[in-house]
């Protein structure tokens, strides 16, 4: 079989050509995880693979608790996502603690 018209990223089970003895090959990226690429897949699949790219990191947001233990967070966007099986994107989100400490957390009322 011959994937020189379809190459899918991913686990895709409607990527697949005729192979021999009837049996179907693979043209999605998930086929080299379970041996059933078509025999061009290398050749014509990962040449055209495109890996994801990221923007940089927004800012951090506020504490999520004014007083006391919260978290922040901060995000990235995806400005190239992957294609033809090229490397998967990285983590777009984060997180991580803070103490809220507004000047009105230690008044009673």
């Amino acid at each position: 079989g011959s994937c020189r018209h379809r190459c899918c990223p991913g686990r895709n089970n409607a990527c697949w050509a005729p192979g021999a003895r009837r049996a179907r090959c693979y043209c999605d990226s998930y086929c080299q995880r379970t041996g059933d690429c078509c025999q061009d897949y290398r050749t014509t699949c990962r040449r055209a693979a495109v890996g994801c790219l990221v923007g940089p990191w927004g800012p951090w947001s506020g504490c999520s608790s004014p007083c006391g233990v919260g978290s922040r967070a901060r995000s990235r966007q995806v400005t190239v996502p992957p294609r033809h099986g090229g490397e998967p994107c990285p983590d777009l989100k984060q997180r991580r603690g803070c103490l809220g400490e507004q000047p009105t957390c230690g008044t009673a009322k």
